[in-house]
C-alpha cells in the first residue's frame, strides 16, 4: 500500500480534496437552512410534524437513485459536482431541521420566560439564550450528519464523481487491493477527524455541560 501511494500520490490527494470538499460544503449549507426551519417548527408548533414527516421521506431516498435524477431537475450534467453537493444538502436539512427543532424545544420553557421577562425580543432571546442551551443537542446532529456525507460522497463514484470512492471504483475494475484499501482508511480518518474537530468546538462553546455532567458524576 504504501508503494500505490507513493506511485499515486497526486491522484489520491486530488481524490482526497474533492472528498473533503463534496462532503462539508454541503454540511454548512444545510446547517445554514436547518437553522431557520427548526426554529420555524419551534415557533409554530403546526409546523413541527409536518416537518419532521418530511425530513424523514426525503432522507429515506436512496442517495444513488437521488444523484442520478437530480441533472433531471435541475439541469445540470451527469458528472457535475453540483448534484452531489446539492443531494447532500439536502440530506443534511433533513437530518438537521428536526435536531434543531428538538434541540430548541428541549429548552427548559423557564428559561425562556426568564429572558422574556428581561426583555430579551425572540430573535436576540434565540440567538442568546435558546442557541447555546440548545447547542449540544444540535451538535450531535451535525457530528452524525457529517460522517454520513462523508460516507455518502462515495456513492457518487458510481456516476463518476466520488472523491475517494474513485479509488474503490478503480480497484475493483482493476481487480487491485491497494486503492481499495487506501479509500478506506482515508474515508475512516477523515470522518474521525471531522468528529473530532466537533467535538472540540463543542467542548469550546458549551463548558458548562462539562461541569454538569461532572457534577452529575
Amino acid at each position: 500500500m504504501i508503494q500505490y501511494l507513493q506511485n499515486n500520490h497526486e491522484v489520491v490527494l486530488t481524490a482526497l480534496r474533492q472528498h473533503v470538499w463534496l462532503a462539508l460544503v454541503p454540511v454548512v449549507l444545510g446547517f445554514v437552512i436547518a437553522l431557520p426551519l427548526g426554529y420555524l417548527a419551534v415557533r409554530f408548533t403546526w409546523l413541527y410534524h409536518p416537518l419532521v414527516n418530511v425530513c424523514g421521506v426525503l432522507y429515506s431516498i436512496p442517495s444513488l437513485a437521488l444523484f442520478v435524477f437530480l441533472p433531471v431537475l435541475l439541469g445540470t450534467k451527469v458528472l457535475s459536482p453540483i448534484n452531489i453537493v446539492v443531494a447532500l444538502t439536502i440530506y443534511t436539512v433533513a437530518l438537521l431541521a428536526r435536531t434543531v427543532a428538538d434541540g430548541l424545544r428541549a429548552v427548559d420553557p423557564t428559561i425562556v420566560q426568564a429572558a422574556t421577562a428581561m426583555g430579551y425580543r425572540p430573535l436576540r432571546r434565540l440567538a442568546d439564550v435558546e442557541l447555546p442551551v440548545a447547542l449540544p443537542v444540535i451538535l450531535a446532529g451535525l457530528r452524525v450528519a457529517t460522517v454520513a456525507n462523508i460516507s455518502l460522497v462515495s456513492v457518487g463514484a458510481l456516476i463518476g464523481v466520488g472523491g475517494l470512492g474513485q479509488l474503490f471504483t478503480r480497484g475493483f475494475q482493476l481487480f487491485y487491493l491497494e486503492p481499495i484499501l487506501v479509500g478506506i482508511i482515508l474515508s475512516v480518518l477523515l470522518a474521525g477527524l471531522c468528529d473530532l474537530i466537533i467535538v472540540l468546538i463543542q467542548r469550546a462553546v458549551t463548558p458548562w455541560a462539562r461541569f454538569q455532567r461532572g457534577g452529575a458524576a
